[in-house]
This record gives C-alpha cells, structure tokens and sequence, in this order.
C-alpha cells in the first residue's frame, strides 16, 4: 500500500514473524495504562477511559481466558507497568496519560507483540525500534477528531475574546469591563491558518467557515479540490510565508522527528505581533521557553492548549505561569463520546489480534517493520 513506507533498510531484514500480531494464540497478558478518576469514576457509567472503567472490557477478555491489568504507575523502574513488560503481550495505553515506551523498553519486553493506543498519536512510542522488533503499534483513527477539532475552536473563541480574565473577575468579586474589552475581537474577518490538515484540520477548517474567516492551511498534502472549495481554504505551500499572514494559527500536525521543536524563537518570531497560537496536537512540536518568552512579551497575544511535555505536566512547567494561557490537562479526545468510540476501536482490534485478523488499514501505525508515512 502507498501509505507504508520501510522505516529504514535494516529493519527489513530483521525476523518479523514471532512476535507480528497476526502470529497470536492462547491466553494473553494484556496491560493498560490509563489516568485514575478516583471519586469521578462512579458519576457516569459510560466513563470507562480511566482505570476504573478500564476501556469497559475486563469481563469480555476475563471471559475468554485473558489477564487484563490496569493501572496509571508508568513511570520508573519500581512501577506497575515495569513489573510487567517482561511477559506481557499487549500494551495499551492513551494520548492523555502515556506510557512512555523507549527502546530500552521494547528490548526487555520478550513477549510484547502488539502495542494499541486508546486514541490517536502513537508518538510515546519509540516506533523505529518498534519496527525493527516485529511490533506491530496501532491506534483508533478517527475516534476523537470531532472531539479535538471542537476543542480547537473553543479555545480560539476564549482567547480572542479575552474570556478568562472575565471568568476570573466573576469569581474573584470584580466587575471591570474595560479590563477584558481593550483585548477582546471579533472571530469574523480574522486569518485563520492551519498547520496540518489531516481529519482534525480538515473538520476545524469545515467548523470555521460560518465564521467568516480567511482560511489557510500548509501540509504536505493539498485536500481534496471538491472539499477545499467548498470549504474556502487556501493552500499555503511555504509554511514560513503563511505564518506573518495569520491572525490565529493552529497546530494540527503529527509530533514527529521532522516537527519535534519546529516552533522555535526564530519562527514563533515570523508570526503577527498579537497572534493567538493554539496547540492541541503535541506539546514538544513547541519550544517550550520560546512559547513562554513570547507569550511575555506580547508578541503572542494568546497561548492554548491542552498538550504538554511531557504529560503530566510538572509544577514548574513555564506554561503554567505565562500570561495570557487557555491551557488545561490534557482532556481534548477523552469526552465521554470520545471514550465510548476508541474503547470500541480497541476492542474490535483486540478481538481482530485474538482471531489473527487484520486490523482497518488507516488504524497501522507500524506493521511488519513498516511505519505509516505520516511518521516518516
């Protein structure tokens, strides 16, 4: 298939077969690593992405001889994910509370044969060695896109017109209405651009055109001519060229080697004075520091986002105290809509892996030593 590039040339020759997910048989030990609800776990039972609810699928996979654990201890050498990885066969785990899967990782994990991501972005992954241990790394294409893509246009509304410093008054006991109008504009009229227009950018880009916007977009692919019409987009082939033209810029490309930092001081610098950046695709793709300088500075009018790194957030993170932020945790894909369609997605490829199907082709993020070519 066209999608499916060779990760590198000695990956190919490695021996893919044991440990390739159609090879599976027998009773697995499957781990899941997702983030504690505590006492928010009984207040909707349709709330299964955390450990409690566990993806809602203990009983099926109980029922069929599997040992399903769960937990959200991923990190170090003493947690409960590390007693596991040596004899575990799947992993799965989420965007919004990550386990981290290095190299080192992949090499202690002898039976390891199928990592799933609840979700989508499997770049807490180390894919190359990945691929070059047979593994095969797939995630729920297209489970949260309308959630993330809706997200993203919240933000940019909060921010442009300067909402939470009037949320803030509210609470605090204060009424100062020029404190929130002298920064406060109208969406209508704006610029608009789009970096990435995969299935979130394509969807925002739809949901912004009541607004009246001028809309851009830069990826390495143009979208369709029939859709791009209708939507009104305007391809922008030069990312450095779209950047000064924008009024609101939002990030919608995959965190990959090529994007990892690719908004530096240098760049941030060729956007308009007064931007308005918002962010809920990876936070590495960000110069952390040069995000908050900015910010400081003014030349960013508004940072928002739910995305950090790494995740979760440490207390000092700079983008906890910069001004002018519409930051959260990272909750974007994980609504309750979200949840019920990528804990679908991942038991329909569970029970795929457990009858040595194949999985939905646009679901492949490595399969036999080949990364998908979004993360080339």
């Amino acid at each position: 298939m066209a999608m499916w590039r060779a990760a590198a040339g000695h990956l190919l020759g490695r021996a893919l077969g044991s440990r390739a997910a159609h090879t599976s048989a027998g009773s697995k030990k499957i781990v899941g690593v997702f983030y504690k609800a505590g006492e928010y776990a009984e207040m909707n039972p349709n709330f299964v992405g955390c450990v409690e609810g566990a993806l809602g699928i203990r009983e099926w996979l109980e029922s069929k001889g599997h040992h399903y654990i769960v937990t959200d201890d991923k990190e170090g050498l003493n947690s409960e994910l590390e007693k596991h990885i040596e004899d575990m066969h799947v992993l799965i785990t989420t965007p919004f509370h990550p386990a981290y899967v290095s190299a080192e990782r992949i090499k202690k994990a002898k039976n390891l044969e199928l990592l799933l991501t609840a979700g989508i972005g499997s770049d807490h992954i180390d894919l190359p060695a990945a691929a070059a241990a047979g593994l095969t790394v797939a995630e729920v294409t297209g489970s949260n896109t309308v959630s993330v893509a809706e997200d993203e246009l919240m933000r940019i509304l909060i921010l442009l017109r300067n909402f939470l410093p009037g949320y803030q008054q509210v609470v605090q006991g204060e009424w100062n209405v020029a404190g929130i109008a002298y920064r406060a504009y109208d969406l209508e009229g704006k610029t608009v651009g789009t970096v990435g227009a995969g299935r979130i950018g394509r969807l925002l880009l739809q949901r912004l055109k009541p607004f009246n916007c001028s809309l851009l977009y830069h990826d390495r692919l143009k979208i369709n001519p029939e859709l791009e019409k209708e939507i009104g987009a305007k391809f922008e082939e030069d990312l450095d060229a779209m950047l000064p033209k924008c009024d609101v810029i939002v990030i919608n490309t995959p965190l990959t080697e090529k994007t990892r930092g690719m908004f530096n001081k240098e760049r941030i610098a060729k956007m308009k004075k007064g931007v308005i950046i918002v962010n809920n695709a990876r936070g590495a793709i960000m110069d952390t520091q040069a995000v908050a300088d900015a910010c400081s500075s003014g030349h960013v009018a508004g940072y928002g986002g739910d995305v950090w790194f790494p995740q979760p957030a440490p207390k000092d993170h700079p983008w906890r105290y910069m001004p002018n932020h519409a930051m959260t945790p990272h909750i974007s894909g994980t609504t309750i809509d979200a949840q019920l369609r990528y804990a679908a997605g991942v038991k329909d490829m569970l029970d795929r892996y457990f009858k040595g199907e194949d999985f939905p082709a646009q679901n492949y993020i490595v399969k036999e030593g080949q990364l998908a070519s979004q993360y080339q």
